[in-house]
């Protein structure tokens, strides 16, 4: 394992710092590659987060395409919906002008086809992610790599970009990225919360199965891993 683990005192200097260091790989990848690509996780978590970046001046926001690790089957309105939360706390102020590429397609179930639309649009990503930021289920689950989860094997190992999930503790169906798409990044962050969840990262970096707590696919995947964790 690859694990650089930070800790900070508090919420607000996380999502300060975090934001610091996403900044950092969006601004590199335009000197190198003319554009940037980043996926973020939903949840409440990263709301901080969001705001922090979204405020960030000196980033050609422009040249910056943002996209989820993953969504809920849900329409963009939707309280539950990661869309709704990147466009209302990150996509204000200086990185209103970046693109958005949303994971849901419409409808009610994410079939075969609702997953093909949604690859088809990103088709237009950068191949490699200038950065990737999961975070992580107090169930050792990230992105919608749930335990339990119907396509888990799939979704763990295919090359992707995406496809659609269910499983027991995911409520509504879900869109993932798949994990070796999401490992075709500059630069991967766990974002984590609570002193329940540095309990959850611990148990994860212990042995056990993959299956049990699929967190542990990204943890021991040999690609450097940076954990950003407060209380």
């Amino acid at each position: 394992m690859t694990i650089d683990r930070r800790t900070f005192a508090d919420k607000p200097t996380l999502a300060k710092e975090l934001a610091e260091a996403v900044a950092d790989r969006i601004r590199e990848a335009i000197a190198t590659r003319g554009t940037a690509a980043i996926a973020v996780s939903g949840g409440s978590t990263p709301a901080r987060f969001f705001q922090a970046l979204g405020k960030t001046k000196d980033i050609d926001w422009s040249k910056v395409i943002v996209t989820l690790v993953d969504e809920r089957w849900v329409d963009e309105t939707n309280d539950r919906s990661n869309a709704l939360l990147v466009n209302e706390k990150m996509l204000q102020g200086p990185a209103a002008v970046a693109r958005f590429f949303p994971l849901y397609s419409g409808g009610t179930e994410p079939d075969d086809a609702a997953v093909a639309r949604t690859n088809a649009l990103l088709g237009e990503l950068p191949e490699q992610f200038a950065a990737v930021i999961l975070g992580m289920g107090s169930d050792g689950h990230t992105a919608s790599f749930f335990p339990g989860g119907d396509t888990l094997d799939q979704a763990l190992s295919a090359e992707g970009p995406t496809l659609a999930i269910r499983a027991p503790g995911a409520g509504e169906p879900r869109i993932t990225f798949t994990l070796p798409r999401l490992l075709r990044a500059d630069g991967l962050y766990l974002h984590i919360e609570g002193e329940e969840k540095a309990d959850v990262l611990d148990t994860a970096l212990g042995d056990g199965p993959v299956e049990d707590m699929p967190i542990r696919a990204v943890l021991r995947s040999g690609h450097a891993v940076s954990v950003y964790w407060c209380p």
